[in-house]
């Protein structure tokens, strides 16, 4: 057993990577994909380093159903909102091919107008979650542990939205 898990004096763990904005120090971030109101529905923690257009078709396979009016619960967007960092026309096309409408500024352009309005439910959200001081900066080792957490914090952020609904 003591084989397999990182000994107390080693640094990082599984999917952690050299930051490439804070001295190569090895880190992970989170990606997050919500609703319109900021309620968090999927959030991936990668390495620092990963890229993040390849995280988008996985936040996006990854929402789980959605009930809420009578019928079968949707599982896809409508549309995706996005900032430059995951423009491609490779992820364009396969959102398009599977009926979402990706709204993402393509790279050396101008932003899209009024996207910023939009994108900032995200960006609260982001606020929101890292507002939990353990997920904030990773002290967890093991990715499991770090998931568990902020699958723990999305749940309290979705129970915040819906007393304050609900009141």
């Amino acid at each position: 057993m003591r084989g397999r898990l990182p000994h107390p004096r080693e640094k990082g763990g599984a999917d952690t990577g050299p930051s490439p904005v804070d001295r190569r120090k090895t880190g992970s971030k989170h990606h997050l994909i919500c609703d319109g109101r900021g309620t968090p529905l999927k959030v991936i923690t990668p390495a620092a380093n990963v890229n993040d257009v390849t995280q988008t078709l996985a936040l996006v396979d990854g929402i789980p159903p959605v009930a809420g009016r009578p019928g079968r619960p949707r599982r896809r967007p409508e549309a995706l909102l996005g900032d430059k960092g995951y423009d491609s026309n490779l992820n364009r096309e396969e959102l398009r091919r599977r009926r979402i409408l990706p709204v993402i500024s393509r790279k050396g352009a101008p932003n899209i107008q009024g996207l910023g309005k939009l994108r900032y439910v995200v960006e609260q959200t982001f606020a929101l979650l890292h507002q939990f001081k353990r997920l904030a900066v990773r002290w967890e080792r093991r990715t499991e542990l770090h998931d568990a957490f902020v699958s723990l914090a999305c749940s309290l952020i979705c129970w915040r939205h819906f007393k304050k609904t609900r009141a």
